[in-house]
């Protein structure tokens, strides 16, 4: 199965965020509070990269997917998003495929590094004779199933006009907004994929 850099492709069960914080991961240690000036994108990158090659994973099984544009090959480039959540996909050493996804702060950088920081600790984990504890950390994302996409959502083309999905949205919303007796966590899904869908659109 093979996942997208962009948009983001967050893992289906996965709860969201729904306030996201500050951090200050720096660069000399990564660590909150450390000297050097904040994370970027770049950083947080490399830090995902060299963990998982650790990890023996290789490069060319990786995907980082994020609401970033990528700019170089399949890597993020500029920052500026509203959704600043991250979702790193790889295939470990048993061909099986597997998943990290935070967006607890309000920056890319810093979720790419608290992925980062994460995958680390897992791999100590590993160092110390963990290995079944961690195989069950990741149970589960083996089987994912392709992630459901916004036009699915809104039922249109994966390239509709800006006026098709926003015809769609009325008609979906005449049906299911809470106003008119529909569900909450429906409507909130059918918002998402409409703003998903319209982001950059003309």
């Amino acid at each position: 199965m093979s996942h997208k850099a962009y948009p983001l492709d967050w893992p289906i069960g996965w709860k969201r965020t729904q306030v996201r914080r500050d951090a200050q991961f720096r660069v000399g240690g990564g660590k909150i509070g450390a000297s050097g000036r904040r994370v970027e994108i770049d950083d947080g990158v490399n830090r995902v990269y060299q963990v998982l090659q650790l990890m023996g994973v290789k490069e060319d099984t990786v995907t980082i997917s994020s609401n970033v544009r990528p700019s170089l090959g399949s890597r993020p480039g500029s920052i500026q998003v509203k959704d600043p959540g991250v979702a790193v996909y790889w295939t470990d050493n048993q061909k099986q495929t597997r998943c990290m996804a935070i967006d607890q702060y309000v920056r890319v950088p810093d979720n790419l590094a608290a992925i980062a920081a994460t995958l680390e600790a897992m791999r100590a984990i590993e160092r110390h004779g963990g290995a079944e504890i961690l195989d069950r950390a990741f149970t589960g994302f083996t089987a994912l199933p392709a992630p459901e996409q916004p036009f699915q959502v809104l039922g249109v083309g994966a390239h509709a006009s800006r006026q098709e999905v926003e015809r769609a949205y009325r008609l979906l919303a005449l049906k299911h907004h809470p106003d008119r007796g529909g569900d909450e966590a429906q409507m909130a899904r059918i918002n998402a994929a409409r703003d998903q869908l319209l982001e950059g659109r003309t």
